[in-house]
């Protein structure tokens, strides 16, 4: 059991670290000749100031999800696990907000932390499901 929660833990990082570079968030700057694509990182507030508010709410629940899979790794709590959970739910869905407002407001870095945000879900759920297996 101890391999999912570390191999959480790694997700989470690798996350952090994608979410950290300047490639993930997408901001598209409109001239009267032509639009301009500028990416900025998710920790960045200039998208969220253009109401991208998306990818900064991962980025900040991605740290809660940091916090909690360390937790996770250290303790033994069915409070964490359901935290857990729902912090990761909620991630995933803020990972696709930039995309109400096209496919010109994502790219294929912000594809990839969806897809870990993906993964990170399935794995909190198979921590949980397999916790309460053994419990009993």
């Amino acid at each position: 059991m101890k391999k999912y929660k570390i191999t959480l833990l790694v997700s989470v990082i690798v996350s952090i670290v994608l979410e950290a570079l300047p490639y993930g968030a997408v901001c598209n700057f409109a001239t009267p000749e032509k639009t301009i694509r500028q990416t900025f990182s998710y920790f960045s507030l200039t998208p969220f100031g253009y109401a991208n508010f998306g990818p900064f709410i991962t980025a900040c629940l991605t740290c809660i999800l940091l916090f909690l899979s360390i937790l996770l790794l250290t303790k033994f709590s069915d409070k964490i696990k359901k935290i857990a959970t729902v912090v990761s739910g909620i991630s995933v869905v803020t990972s696709f907000m930039p995309l109400m407002f096209g496919f010109n407001y994502y790219s294929v870095v912000g594809g990839i932390i969806s897809a870990m945000m993906i993964i990170q879900f399935v794995i909190i759920m198979f921590i949980k499901k397999r916790d309460s297996n053994e419990v009993q």
